[in-house]
């Protein structure tokens, strides 16, 4: 049996939670089992209650605001401890085309893909500024150099995961998940297939970010961190490869002329500054193989954790007396069936 869950972030999200899950489809083909999982995030108003009666099956209440990266990771961990065979992640303002999830799922049950994710074709999207639009496809060349990957919407939120997928899925800054999800899918050699997806009328701006400055003020970091974090190798290597260059250019100028006239002491400000950038280029590349090794016993680590997060679950299933999810609630609502 293929079980479904389609998870959805909020926060203060009455107006629009409940059109957002009856736009959602109650049949899908291949999929024996649906359900709806809210991730309230701290929510002020009625969210969680609003969207119990709309529909959804569970409610992850989290007693404080902590922003959309945690809330997603939280939901998928819910999701991998429910045991959930496939995640679908969608906004919470009815931003993406509900029936285009059959499309996301396409790939996955065809066996062609681990993740799935929704291109929204950002210029035909009105509402997109021009500045916007060249940010998008901007961020998207970015994180298909960091990732190793060919995505081509990289700041769509609407996706799919298997649980393969989501048993590896770590994510490690606050701000959101979009783009280091991608770069840590690529570190792990994930399949990622794009998919053209519909987009509705917009609903309100969005909250992630108060503009194109202060997207770039805040993202630009995650991609920088994100690189450095899955390729320390590779980012300070480059780097020292740099200063290296310059420091050499100027020992190498310094020579020439020293050859030219060896009794005249001459140009010993190039010597002087390119040992110095020698030098720093020398302590750079130790901090890039000190940055690998700790990679690689972050990539320990995460297997460790894997290996945890699915001992933990399969015991989860087995104990009929465990205690629920903290924070988890049941709604009551029969799971949307196929049959």
């Amino acid at each position: 049996m293929t079980r479904l869950i389609i998870q959805i972030p909020c926060f203060n999200e009455a107006d629009t939670i409940a059109e957002t899950i009856q736009a959602l489809p109650r049949q899908l083909h291949g999929i024996e089992s649906i359900e709806v999982l809210i991730i309230d995030d701290g929510s002020s108003d009625t969210t969680a209650d609003v969207a119990a009666a709309a529909g959804a099956h569970f409610i992850k209440r989290l007693r404080q605001n902590q922003g959309l990266a945690n809330a997603y990771s939280v939901g998928l961990d819910t999701c991998f401890r429910l045991g959930a065979d496939i995640v679908v992640n969608t906004d919470a303002d009815n931003q993406y085309c509900a029936d285009d999830i059959e499309k996301l799922l396409k790939p996955i049950l065809a066996g062609q893909a681990d993740v799935v994710i929704g291109d929204r074709k950002t210029d035909d999207i009105e509402h997109f500024s021009p500045l916007k639009k060249s940010l998008q496809k901007w961020g998207s060349a970015v994180v298909r150099r960091a990732s190793g990957t060919l995505v081509a919407d990289s700041t769509s939120g609407f996706r799919a995961l298997t649980r393969k997928a989501i048993e590896s899925s770590f994510i490690h800054n606050r701000f959101s998940y979009t783009l280091e999800s991608i770069v840590h899918a690529g570190s792990k050699g994930l399949k990622i297939e794009n998919v053209a997806v519909r987009t509705n009328p917009q609903t309100r701006p969005s909250r992630l970010a108060r503009g194109s400055s202060d997207y770039i003020k805040k993202n630009g970091p995650v991609i920088l961190r994100s690189y450095m974090m899955y390729w320390p190798f590779q980012t300070f290597g480059f780097i020292a490869s740099i200063f290296m260059v310059l420091g050499g250019a100027l020992i190498v100028r310094f020579l020439y002329y020293y050859f030219q006239a060896p009794t005249v002491s001459s140009h010993i400000q190039s010597l002087q500054i390119g040992v110095g950038l020698t030098v720093i280029a020398f302590v750079i590349l130790l901090l890039a193989i000190l940055g690998d090794l700790i990679a690689a016993n972050r990539r320990i680590t995460e297997e460790l954790l894997v290996k945890c997060r699915n001992i933990e679950a399969r015991l989860e299933r087995q104990d009929s007396a465990a205690e629920p999810l903290s924070g988890l609630t049941k709604t009551g609502h029969r799971p949307w069936s196929a049959s």
